[in-house]
């Protein structure tokens, strides 16, 4: 589990398809230190696997599914990510809690900056834009924001990022095109499909009508 907050803004070191699987390896100096094999590590919000700590490069498999559902599959080295460590029972929850499994991308589509402020606008998939509620918790790229507005006829919502955020994430660097992977609140999408699932029981729909 991760809490939203990025620690650190990282380059892709190395990058390398084998056998169906890209190996993804990132140079994480101090943050790596005691960071063993099968740990978890949020990269660009995904929740990912240590497979190996050697040579200062700590190593992840990223598989066929994972880069097909994220953004992923569009690094190359050099491009910079977001990696947050997996956090420990105790620790202060600055965010929200994520859980590193990515719903889907959404597609930058506009950037409006002014001093001192970006706010970056995002079109989603209608299949979980029902989860992103205004004033409502998002993770995009691994970072936990607050969602500034929604316009469901477009399927957009946008953001509005801190100089704090800016400086310390990817967002603070996307253009327009982009795509940002996207983890809908959890708490919001298990009332949204508690109601949803009501709404189709007839007994519930009898209940409520005897109710009024």
């Amino acid at each position: 589990m991760f809490t939203g907050i990025v620690q650190a803004l990282v380059p892709v070191a190395y990058m390398k398809l084998e056998g169906g699987v890209l190996r993804l390896g990132l140079s994480l100096g101090e943050m790596a230190h005691g960071l063993q094999g099968g740990a978890s590590v949020a990269i660009n919000g995904a929740c990912l696997t240590v497979v190996d700590t050697s040579n200062n490069l700590t190593t992840f498999e990223v598989i066929e599914e994972t880069r097909a559902l994220t953004n992923l599959a569009d690094l190359q080295q050099g491009t910079l990510v977001n990696v947050e460590r997996s956090f420990r029972v105790g620790d202060e929850v600055g965010g929200h809690i994520v859980s590193g499994h990515v719903t889907g991308t959404a597609i930058v589509v506009a950037i409006e900056t002014r001093e001192g402020v970006r706010n970056v606008t995002f079109t989603g998939n209608p299949c979980w834009m029902k989860f992103i509620q205004h004033k409502g918790f998002v993770a995009l790229d691994g970072a936990s924001l607050t969602i500034a507005s929604t316009d469901s006829l477009k399927n957009s919502f946008s953001v509005c990022l801190i100089p704090e955020t800016i400086e310390r994430t990817t967002l603070g660097r996307v253009v327009v095109g982009d795509r940002i992977n996207v983890e809908v609140d959890s708490q919001t999408r298990a009332t949204v499909e508690t109601v949803e699932r009501m709404l189709l029981s007839p007994e519930w729909l009898a209940k409520l009508r005897a109710s009024a």
